[in-house]
């Protein structure tokens, strides 16, 4: 097994860059037969901080190239104060992607964690929500620090917008429409 593959069928977290989770979804869409008709993206965040506006980004912009199951856009957004009624949305039987932004060390600013285990909403600024997903992907957007809030509110927009595009680029690849 190569160095940027992963055993698919053990849980795992595993921290990439762009290209790597290119691949790595690649991988998983070939080994588990997925197909964008079988999956629904739920892309968790606000356009009301910047930090945080990655899930509605990229959920807006698989919206706009057609996929069928999206849960999150910069319209309909997908957050802490609407999540149970956006969960009941989930078709039936649907693989569930879960994208969301967070915060990390220094070192991995820019990067994403991808898993196969449930997404843990809001957990970067110290909220409880439910679990959501089969596979995660987390992007990293910001330092972790102190004031979290705060620290979302003011994180680049171009670095969320750009991680944004990387993120929507890794879906196409992975599950072309």
């Amino acid at each position: 097994m190569g160095e940027d593959q992963i055993e698919l069928q053990e849980q795992f977290w595993k921290k990439v860059n762009g290209e790597e989770l290119s691949d790595l979804l690649k991988g998983i869409a070939e080994s588990r037969s997925l197909h964008a008709r079988t999956l629904a993206f739920v892309c968790i965040g606000t356009d009301r901080s910047s930090g945080d506006a990655l899930g509605p980004l990229v959920g807006s912009k698989l919206a706009e190239l057609g996929y069928a199951h999206v849960i999150g856009t910069l319209a309909a957004p997908c957050d802490a104060s609407n999540l149970a009624e956006r969960l009941a949305e989930i078709p039936p039987n649907a693989v569930v992607i879960a994208i969301d932004a967070c915060l990390g060390q220094k070192l991995s600013v820019g990067k994403y964690q991808l898993s196969n285990q449930p997404l843990a909403p809001g957990k970067s600024v110290g909220k409880v929500l439910p679990p959501i997903g089969d596979y995660t992907i987390a992007a990293i957007v910001n330092m972790d620090g102190p004031r979290q809030y705060q620290v979302l509110q003011t994180t680049s927009l171009y670095q969320v917008m750009r991680m944004a595009e990387e993120v929507t680029k890794a879906i196409v690849h992975a599950f072309p429409i």
